[in-house]
């Protein structure tokens, strides 16, 4: 699998948020994408998952699913931890696992391996920051899908769950995955390709 960005333009509010973006990343590679704030690093993601239109240049998805938009072929891993403050954490998983075509036994694992465990009867309004990222990460992994889009993944996490999602993104590239990655920070990930943003602001 190898998905690639040819010119891409971004345009929102009217305004150019980057423009003639090209990258090329293959299974089991990273693409780690940086650039100061505003330069369009979330955006960019954005447009990959489906969530932004293209204004101008293509994105080209070899060896995926012909049947299957490349959004549909990804997991997107944005800013905001998409769930439901009124279920539980267990509630929350099976939720996305069953939206998103896994199994039962495959959210109580990947419950398991974010280290929420004893937590799964408690209400997500009722979690930390640090344990909703860690729940958000759990559906990378309950259900599986080759593009991983990631949005300052880091953020919250204290070291061990660094750590653990490290090990998760190594696990992924290793199984033949590949991963965009927004980010301010190292990833821990030696080898990984980079894009910079924003030259200058905008």
């Amino acid at each position: 699998m190898r998905l690639s960005a040819v010119n891409l333009t971004c345009q929102r509010g009217g305004r150019e948020v980057f423009a003639d973006v090209s990258f090329s990343v293959a299974a089991g590679e990273l693409l780690a994408i940086t650039g100061r704030n505003g330069a369009g690093k979330s955006s960019l993601l954005r447009i990959v998952v489906g969530l932004i239109r293209i204004a101008q240049g293509r994105l080209i998805l070899e060896g995926g699913n012909p049947e299957l938009s490349i959004g549909e072929q990804a997991h997107y891993l944005g800013h905001q931890d998409a769930l439901k403050p009124a279920l539980s954490v267990d509630e929350n998983l099976r939720f996305w696992t069953g939206f998103l075509g896994g199994k039962g036994a495959d959210a109580a694992q990947a419950i398991e391996t974010v280290g929420l465990r004893d937590l799964g009867d408690l209400p997500a309004a009722y979690l930390s920051a640090g344990q909703r990222r860690r729940l958000s990460i759990a559906r990378l992994i309950a259900v599986k899908r080759p593009m991983w889009l990631l949005d300052e993944p880091m953020n919250t996490l204290d070291a061990a769950a660094q750590d653990r999602l490290t090990a998760l993104i190594r696990a992924h590239l290793a199984e033949g995955g590949l991963v965009l990655a927004a980010t301010h920070g190292s990833l821990g990930i030696a080898g990984m390709q980079q894009l910079h943003l924003g030259e200058q602001d905008r």
